[in-house]
């Protein structure tokens, strides 16, 4: 099946937000169980950070050696992984404004959805799935994937195309809710669409200068994602 256009989203602050700190403790365990070293995310700017990028700061800030952090960071990622598929909360009621409207009618217009976060794997679909959200999205680019967010990106515009999803000059874009997601959108040549519902002041979004800058989804509308850049 060909689908007419492309949309990638951002996870937290995008789909969801105020979901509670189950992720940043499950980063948290996931570094103590496997190497018994007691971190924080306090102090980390997390916003628009892929996890494994998180967790190496905070093992950085414990005293690990780089070497640890390098041999441990499997483990230590389905760890955090394990104990978040345990804790993660009903999501239902943590939706950004507007989500469930603006998926249903992309996916009425025939239009694919996909996911690049910084989520690690497990844990970004399961939090999809509590949300109610995990139906809506073909596939997903994950915060172990690749180094950078822009990597992420290029990852699910890349299998869009090998599996031939969509056409070649199809237009695509990528909503986010930081300054990351517009500094993706940039390096892979597609359509940057920031939204205000993060914790990102939005004179550092207009820094970016994205394509086009939403208060909210509400405010999304289809010739913005269905005509090329």
């Amino acid at each position: 099946m060909s689908y007419k256009a492309l949309v990638l989203f951002d996870i937290d602050g995008t789909l969801t937000r105020r979901a509670g700190p189950h992720h940043r403790e499950a980063l948290v365990e996931g570094i103590r169980r496997v190497t018994g070293l007691e971190t924080t995310t306090e102090g980390i700017p997390v916003q628009g950070m892929l996890d494994p990028v998180i967790l190496a700061a905070m093992m950085r800030r414990a005293g690990a050696k780089a070497s640890v952090i390098r041999e441990t960071m499997p483990a230590i990622m389905r760890a955090a992984e394990r104990y978040y598929l345990r804790v993660c909360p009903e999501l239902h009621d943590k939706h950004c404004p507007g989500v469930g409207t603006v998926l249903d009618r992309l996916t009425r217009r025939n239009i694919l959805l996909a996911l690049v976060t910084g989520n690690l794997t497990r844990i970004g679909w399961r939090k999809l799935e509590r949300a109610g959200l995990r139906d809506y999205f073909r596939f997903g680019a994950f915060g172990e994937m690749a180094k950078t967010r822009a990597g992420l990106a290029k990852l699910a515009i890349r299998r869009a195309h090998r599996e031939k999803l969509i056409a070649r000059d199809a237009p695509i874009s990528l909503i986010g809710d930081a300054t990351s997601d517009i500094v993706a959108a940039h390096a892979n040549c597609i359509r940057a669409i920031s939204v205000q519902t993060g914790i990102t002041p939005v004179e550092e979004l207009v820094r970016e200068r994205p394509d086009v800058l939403l208060r909210d989804l509400r405010e999304l509308r289809l010739r913005m994602v269905e005509t090329a850049l």
